[in-house]
């Protein structure tokens, strides 16, 4: 079995997976027509867009990250339980295994990004193309910490239902990173040291140029070194504990 068939049935198998497909593209989507394409604000303009954009934004990163940490954590808990040493008995390597993983992972964390932009694109959603195709695109790239996020877990605990707290945990941090309600005051504050907080930042930083948006207005601007250094410093948190955990794991092997 080379490597391209592999990824090929992974990504079909996940994604007949009604529980990840819902969670991942359904749900998502359903959230952003409720709040982001169907209030009366939704017009209202933010930036270079509106808040239909400001909101379809911020629910694309909590669904590609939901997908990357579950993907993730599920090819860890895989290689915990032993499947590594089954796939040893084909032709397709560890290297490739993990890789083939990796692009699932990605793939999977493309479809809510695109299911939500198409849909605001026959919404209400209002950006300049430019706009649109940079926020996609940083959307994407924002799943890197959370893939390592959900390999960590389930490294760390080795079964399914860890893995499932770890994305039932997204919410929190979508929560305090201002991805579902803007926030301001001490919420803020303290949402700027969380996890997603950096990455929705990101992906927003092309339609409010480090804007942060209230109910009463502009709450203040996040330079774009500080959301970066956020994005940053959570990679390096999850990917070292990634590192930590694999080399404990070969310590016992």
């Amino acid at each position: 079995m080379n490597i391209a068939t592999y990824i090929a049935m992974d990504f079909w198998r996940n994604l007949r997976n009604l529980g990840n497909s819902f969670f991942v593209i359904v749900l998502p989507t359903v959230l952003f027509l409720f709040f982001g394409a169907s209030m009366e604000w939704s017009t209202n303009p933010v930036g270079e867009g509106n808040v239909s954009a400001w909101t379809m934004i911020s629910i694309a990163c909590y669904g590609a990250a939901m997908a990357a940490t579950s993907l993730a954590g599920s090819a860890a808990v895989e290689l915990q339980q032993g499947w590594g040493r089954q796939l040893a008995l084909t032709a397709l390597p560890h290297s490739g295994f993990v890789a083939a993983k990796t692009v699932v992972a990605l793939c999977f964390a493309v479809l809510p990004v695109a299911v939500l932009n198409l849909t605001g694109v026959f919404t209400v959603t209002d950006m300049p193309v430019g706009t649109w195709i940079a926020t996609a695109a940083l959307t994407i790239v924002g799943v890197l910490p959370f893939a390592l996020y959900g390999l960590a877990i389930g490294m760390a605990f080795r079964s399914d239902a860890a893995v499932g707290t770890a994305t039932g945990l997204l919410v929190i941090f979508s929560f305090l990173g201002n991805a579902f309600t803007p926030l301001d005051g001490f919420l803020l504050d303290l949402g700027r040291f969380t996890p997603l907080y950096g990455v929705v930042a990101l992906a927003r930083y092309p339609l409010t140029h480090g804007d942060q948006i209230s109910m009463n207005g502009i709450a203040g601007n996040d330079p774009l070194w500080a959301v970066l250094a956020n994005v940053i410093a959570w990679t390096a948190v999850f990917g070292a504990a990634c590192l930590l955990l694999q080399r404990r794991r070969t310590r016992r092997q």
